[in-house]
């Protein structure tokens, strides 16, 4: 009778332990409680082993059911601690998560606005000085075809003027545009004349990089077509653009060759002591036009073509136009 009343007695402590170990186990917030409680139930002093030194004073045909319930509730107890300890650690890296995430559409607080790059700035000026003078905003693909990029300017294959404007070809006959020219025939393939478009965008060649070079730049394209343009006319459109954009500095025409122009003329302004080409223009050549189906008997016209990277250096005393493209704060904030 008195093993029978042990027996049942080991078996209640044990429901007990399980009973009140599931619970603290639920109720533990954090991992250092986890541990606390694996070591208080199933440590080598723990509850569990305190009770399994009972099984001594029972018959050795008992203690067989005592270890097989004790051996199910010592796993029940490791997996109650370990999926709390994964709940916790997940809980946790929630919670974190929380504090430390970024709500992209928060406005900042006290972050100073940012402003126009001093090249976007100059090509905005150009362009709206153009359209002051009547002429509309125009534009075209950076990667162009061999036929608008130059044979539809005058530059056939083999032409010697291809060398001046050696360039990326992508394959086939695609290449990276080295100005902006092809935006006039573009620009005259769907609007007939009288035409006037100023059309910027970047281009590419295959510059030597040094202070006044790049192989990415920035152009503007002056294109104007109607009855009775002549020089006089690009020549008056040049000096009132350029004294608009840098005031009264000394400017100066040099005789020049463009395919697509004639005659050509490249354009300087004097800058520290030295004159510095900033842009070339001339009269469209009659075969441009014969080559869109226009009679140069009855059009004429004029383009230009000027560099964004000299005008904003001259306009700003910028010594090297490698500045331009570094992203350096202490130089873009003097802007």
């Amino acid at each position: 009778m008195s093993s029978n009343l042990s027996l049942k007695k080991l078996i209640l402590d044990l429901e007990r332990l399980e009973s009140e170990a599931a619970k603290q186990i639920a109720e533990a917030n954090d991992a250092d409680s986890v541990e606390k409680l694996r070591v208080s139930f199933l440590g080598k002093k723990g509850s569990l082993s305190n009770l399994l030194g009972g099984m001594g004073k029972l018959p050795s045909e008992e203690r067989p059911v005592i270890g097989q319930r004790a051996n199910v509730l010592k796993a029940e107890l490791q997996k109650l601690l370990s999926e709390r300890q994964c709940f916790l650690k997940e809980q946790a890296l929630a919670e974190t998560l929380s504090k430390e995430s970024i709500d992209v559409t928060t406005p900042p607080i006290g972050t100073s606005l940012g402003h126009r790059h001093p090249l976007i700035a100059t090509t905005e000026e150009i362009v709206d000085l153009f359209c002051g003078l009547g002429y509309q905003v125009a534009e075209g693909p950076e990667v162009e075809n061999e036929n608008y990029n130059f044979t539809a300017l005058n530059i056939p294959k083999e032409h010697p003027a291809r060398d001046m404007q050696d360039t990326f070809y992508l394959g086939g006959d695609l290449l990276l545009r080295t100005h902006t020219s092809p935006v006039q025939i573009r620009h005259l393939e769907q609007n007939p004349p009288p035409v006037r478009i100023v059309a910027p965008g970047r281009v590419y060649r295959r510059d030597a990089v040094d202070s006044t070079h790049s192989p990415v730049f920035h152009q503007v394209e002056v294109l104007a077509i109607d009855e009775g343009l002549n020089f006089s006319h690009l020549r008056g459109t040049v000096l009132a653009f350029l004294k608009a954009f840098f005031g009264d500095l000394p400017v100066r025409f040099r005789a020049s060759y463009f395919p697509f122009t004639e005659p050509s003329v490249e354009v300087d302004v004097e800058w520290r002591g030295r004159w510095l080409e900033v842009m070339g223009c001339g009269m469209v050549d009659p075969a441009v036009l014969e080559g869109l189906g226009l009679d140069p008997e009855r059009w004429s016209g004029f383009a230009a073509g000027l560099g964004v990277e000299r005008f904003c250096m001259v306009r700003h005393g910028v010594d090297d136009i490698r500045r331009l493209y570094t992203s350096d704060l202490r130089f873009l904030e003097q802007f």
